[in-house]
């Protein structure tokens, strides 16, 4: 059942990114990494299936060796590269080393990929008396040109290099670059593919009710959070060494992330390229295989239609095999439909539940059901605070359940065991004593 539901999720996902624009960061620790030519296997996957692709490489590490091999100087300020004018021409010859190794690999697996001069930057100058030198800002990209190598079946490739009007070459952030690009583009997805970018609850403090995965993954994170992130992680921000470095960079994702979302990319997303086969888990699931950075319309609660009834049927039915739930037919569902919600991610349903009222002023909450790959993104407890608040607004005295084994979980919502007798006439029909059921009952 779980399997099925897995393959239903990703023909949901083709149909919904067939024609979109992704737009990928990688850096170059992933280009050097056995694991490589699989990302690109699963790049030329996501094209075959409509998605357009564009690629912006890092050359932070490669550049840095290739500066230090032919002894040119350089120094970082602020996690920006200062080097002189004869350091550029080095800087160039990295950075479009690495995009051909990209564009090597990319032939391998019989996809064309181009690489273009798109970028418009500026010098970043003089700041606080610091001359940046060969460190540029982008200024624009050539958006036409590079929609038409879109619309012509080749892959861009961007390297981090931008030419000023006059032709002058500047060393820019690849991850800027890649914002820049991605809001230009309106692209629906922006990836930071890294080795090791992982926001993990073993390396960061994670803000209270955030989605965790099983394997301890921060999985999503919205823009209005991103500070409060931030603020509780500060310790370890300026603690230096490694492991400040890479938090900082995290972090760096986390903010340029945030900005391309504002700016209308629908997603942002981090990933461990260390990760085989990171990119499209994180496509092709709901859950994902990184981090995600949304604005809204991630997880939403919004009552059920009747065109849901088949999900919430799906939902229901694992449920039921165990004997926590009683079966429902459709048509029970559909005279009920007006009485149910459901938690909707990315037009898939991972949870519903009902409240149903009686004459003796009293509500009962009921089909309770979680899909249990989501179960740790606290979705259960949303679901039944929302009904709680929905069943004092209605103005009933009290609401109850009944459960054969889920009553500890109610209790934790102030619950209690109450007498059978209690039930309202029209649910004491229904109520069966061979099954055993438990009424508990939250007094208001």
């Amino acid at each position: 059942m779980m399997q099925t539901e897995r393959i239903r999720d990703v023909i949901r996902y083709i149909r919904k990114f067939k024609g979109s624009t992704v737009v990928i960061r990688l850096d170059d620790d992933v280009v050097d990494s056995p694991l490589f030519a699989g990302h690109i296997h699963d790049l030329s996957l996501l094209y075959e299936t409509g998605m357009r692709v564009v690629l912006v490489p890092g050359a932070k590490g490669h550049i840095s060796r290739v500066l230090d091999s032919y002894g040119i100087p350089w120094q970082l300020k602020d996690g920006v590269r200062i080097t002189g004018e004869e350091g550029m021409n080095f800087i160039k010859m990295a950075a479009f080393d690495i995009s051909n190794r990209i564009m090597t690999r990319l032939s391998a697996e019989r996809m064309t990929a181009v690489i273009g001069n798109w970028v418009r930057a500026r010098g970043k100058g003089v700041i606080d008396g610091v001359n940046f030198g060969s460190a540029g800002v982008v200024e624009s990209v050539q958006l036409e040109s590079l929609t038409r190598a879109l619309d012509d079946g080749f892959i861009p490739i961007i390297p981090c290099i931008g030419w000023t009007s006059t032709g002058r070459p500047y060393n820019i952030s690849s991850t800027e670059l890649a914002v820049v690009t991605a809001v230009a583009l309106k692209a629906e997805k922006l990836f930071f593919l890294g080795s090791g970018a992982t926001v993990s609850v073993d390396d960061f403090t994670i803000p209270a009710g955030a989605a965790i995965s099983p394997e301890g993954r921060m999985a999503a994170i919205s823009v209005d959070e991103i500070d409060a992130f931030i603020g509780s992680n500060r310790v370890l921000l300026e603690g230096g060494g490694e492991a400040a470095e890479r938090a900082l960079e995290i972090v760096d994702f986390l903010v340029q992330g945030r900005d391309a979302c504002l700016r209308g990319v629908t997603r942002a997303h981090i990933l461990d390229g260390d990760i085989d086969g990171v990119i499209p888990a994180e496509i092709f699931s709901d859950l994902g295989s990184g981090t995600m950075i949304y604005r809204n319309n991630y997880g939403s609660f919004r009552p059920m239609t009747r065109e849901d009834i088949p999900s919430v049927l799906s939902l229901m039915n694992p449920f039921v095999e165990r004997g926590i739930l009683l079966p429902r037919s459709s048509e029970e569902l559909e005279q009920a439909a007006h009485e149910f919600v459901v938690y909707e991610i990315d037009g898939g349903l991972r949870a519903c539940a009902a409240l149903h009222s009686y004459p003796e002023n009293m509500g009962e909450i009921a089909g309770v059901a979680v899909d249990e790959a989501y179960a740790h993104m606290g979705i259960g407890p949303k679901i039944m605070e929302l009904l709680i608040a929905r069943g004092k607004s209605a103005g009933f005295s009290s609401i109850f359940v009944l459960t054969t084994q889920t009553a500890d979980w109610f209790e934790r919502f102030g619950f209690k065991s109450a007498d059978i007798a209690r039930l309202p006439a029209k649910r004491r029909e229904k109520w069966d004593a061979k099954r055993g059921s438990r009424m508990l009952v939250l007094e208001f």
